[in-house]
């Protein structure tokens, strides 16, 4: 105890002897880590924004279009169209136990929907229940998706977007009023909750309107499912899954499974995957810029450091003339300097705190935050900002130490 009560008596004597050098280089180590804080926290903010935008599309999901053949097949010509009936559907989920999730959808673009005397123009899609979970149509509190049951009974039920919520009713609560779809009437039974959506196929899903799938086909009279939706039990799997459909669906429709071009897929799972490596190595480099701006804060360390040790000569000498040995030298100046970066850290992660902390505050409705995100000081931003002013902290004080203790003592003690 005495001995770091003499420690901090020491670099407190110091920090009076040089009220303007050590405020300066504490206010570069502050500056330094203010910097690599708050490059991390906005890199942290903007990948967790991205991630949350691109979950509007559909979390682990493979996408299916019908496409055309390019290879002749038993006897059939090549350039035959790919279209979906039901009987795909079951194969799929009798043939590949390795999907958690399947469904299909149907849609008809440009549909009158009315309430009242609002009137608006909407793709109406015809939809599973699987996509509540697949594509993220997660309705608002006191309302619903389309379920199994609105399937089974062909209910003339349906699911707003909630763009189209606020074209139709405004402020009012739409659950459970009747709305027409090109003067057919329907229940509305849930609103979709708002979300950002990076990714989508024939328009943002708030502003459509869904209804079930087999009241679309016996409405419509449509037979031929637009796309297939599917959803890995496991998303590494999803390589064995899209081969797999393409032998099940190639068997029934009869195709070459090899042939590519008979199947348009959209990997959603591989763009995710994709986009989490950029987004890792957009941190990286941001991590590099702030070591290098904390490095040159780490000169200014090393500086003050060696000038301590310039004016500190005789007191070292004496120290080993009582037999102080070199390495208990050492440690007292490199404890100084990870003192010095402590202190001016430490400050940087408060002022860093507290624009993030400020930031918290502003909507997250504003159209450059909904896409920028946040920043957001994680435990991870604080372990790799602590271990850079460490390092930065060791090296700074390392060199100067080493220099302190190779002092002759009889050379310092005359030394003015």
């Amino acid at each position: 105890m005495s001995r770091s009560f003499l420690f901090v008596k020491l670099f407190w004597r110091d920090l009076r002897a040089n009220k303007k050098r050590m405020t300066l280089t504490l206010i570069a180590v502050l500056w330094g880590t203010l910097s690599i804080v708050l490059l991390l926290a906005f890199a942290n903010g903007l990948k967790s924004q991205l991630m949350n935008n691109s979950k509007g599309l559909g979390e682990g999901i493979i996408i299916v279009w019908g496409g055309q053949t390019t290879i002749p097949y038993e006897g059939l010509g090549k350039a035959r169209r790919i279209r979906f009936y039901p009987e795909d559907l079951e194969e799929l989920k009798k043939q590949i136990p390795e999907i958690e999730k399947v469904g299909a959808d149907y849609f008809d673009w440009g549909t009158s929907i009315s309430y009242g005397k609002n009137t608006v123009s909407a793709r109406t899609n015809g939809l599973f229940p699987s996509f509540e979970v697949m594509r993220a149509h997660y309705p608002q509190p006191g309302g619903r998706f389309i379920n199994e049951i609105d399937m089974q009974k062909r209910r003339r039920v349906v699911f707003l977007g909630d763009k189209v919520k606020e074209n139709l009713f405004g402020e009012q609560d739409a659950v459970g009023k009747i709305i027409s779809i090109n003067n057919i009437p329907f229940t509305v039974v849930g609103v979709q909750t708002k979300k950002q959506q990076m990714g989508s196929y024939s328009g943002p899903d708030n502003n459509k309107v869904s209804i079930p799938a087999t009241t679309f086909s016996a409405i419509w009279g449509q037979l031929r499912y637009s796309n297939i939706v599917v959803k890995p039990r496991d998303p590494k799997q999803a390589e064995f899954v899209k081969t797999r459909m393409y032998e099940v669906i190639g068997k029934r429709q009869k195709f070459d499974p090899k042939d590519k071009a008979a199947l348009s897929i959209w990997d959603v799972i591989e763009m995710q995957n994709v986009m989490e490596k950029m987004m890792l190595g957009l941190e990286i480099f941001f991590g590099v810029m702030g070591f290098f701006s904390l490095s040159i804060a780490g000169l200014g360390v090393a500086n003050i450091m060696y000038a301590a040790i310039k004016e500190r000569t005789v007191e070292i000498g004496v120290k080993m003339a009582l037999g102080a040995k070199p390495r208990q030298i050492m440690g007292q100046f490199i404890l100084e300097a990870l003192l010095i970066c402590g202190i001016g850290g430490l400050l940087g992660i408060v002022f860093a705190q507290g624009i993030c902390s400020g930031f918290a505050r502003v909507d997250l409705q504003n159209e450059a935050l909904s896409w920028l995100g946040k920043p957001t000081i994680s435990v991870a931003i604080g372990m790799v900002t602590v271990a850079i002013l460490a390092f930065v902290g060791l090296t700074a004080g390392f060199f100067p130490a080493r220099r302190a203790a190779s002092v002759n003592p009889v050379e310092s003690l005359r030394y003015e």
